[in-house]
């Protein structure tokens, strides 16, 4: 029976939970925690470089991935392998979620906010809003997907949803001691920030964690909007 973990991160394309809560699950595994990675996506479509083929690509960023992983302490790496600007809302998808939940049993789960006004990638869009879903009602009722009880998967109750991304968070955490981290997980990822694309990264992500620090009493946070689960 696989160990249950304290959070799984849910992130539509490699990456993107680098940028949204590298800074805190990092925190998390020195605290003993374990984190679980859920990636979407295989980010075939990320480049603007017209020589490099699809398959390339994702073998690439899964592989950047995992080094990522490695750095931040994260436990084990799901790749769902669903193409680039692909995701839809369909109970096929849902059910992937709601299978790795019951699995992994995790207390907290993090994905990017689906709730953003003007432009936001449909891929964030979609994964939240599924596994929004996914965790209510759907990994916490027993007649949802029955067919998983057969395999032992009793349904689990999350009892905690951060939301990356957010434009009214709630919630921060202190990633001052872990920001480092952070950004040395980011640069794993060179066909995103490789090549001069990453000149000023850090300055920028510094100053924007500064921001969201403001009125705390560290210096560097990452945000979030939280919510309880209650029922």
């Amino acid at each position: 029976m696989t160990e249950p973990a304290y959070a799984m991160v849910v992130t539509p394309h490699p990456d993107d939970a680098e940028f949204g809560v590298a800074g805190t699950v990092v925190r998390w595994a020195r605290e003993g925690k374990d984190v679980i990675y859920v990636v979407c996506t295989n980010g075939d479509k990320g480049t603007s470089d017209p020589t490099v083929r699809p398959d390339k690509l994702a073998s690439t960023r899964e592989q950047e991935q995992q080094a990522a992983a490695r750095l931040l302490g994260v436990r084990d790496v799901i790749f769902l392998r669903h193409p680039d600007q692909g995701l839809e809302d369909t109970p096929e998808f849902r059910k992937e979620i709601v299978r790795l939940i019951r699995t992994y049993k995790p207390e907290v789960v993090v994905t990017a906010d689906h709730y953003r006004r003007r432009i936001w990638h449909r891929d964030h869009r979609i994964t939240s809003q599924v596994t929004l879903d996914a965790i209510f009602p759907y990994a916490r009722d027993f007649l949802s997907y029955p067919d998983l009880l057969d395999e032992g998967l009793e349904p689990h109750k999350v009892k905690e949803v951060l939301l990356w991304g957010a434009e009214e968070p709630n919630y921060c955490t202190d990633i001052t001691d872990t920001f480092d981290i952070k950004i040395a997980a980011l640069r794993c990822h060179k066909s995103q920030i490789g090549d001069g694309r990453s000149e000023g990264l850090e300055q920028w992500l510094r100053e924007r964690h500064a921001k969201l620090a403001e009125g705390e009493d560290y210096e560097l946070a990452e945000a979030f909007y939280r919510m309880e689960i209650l029922w």
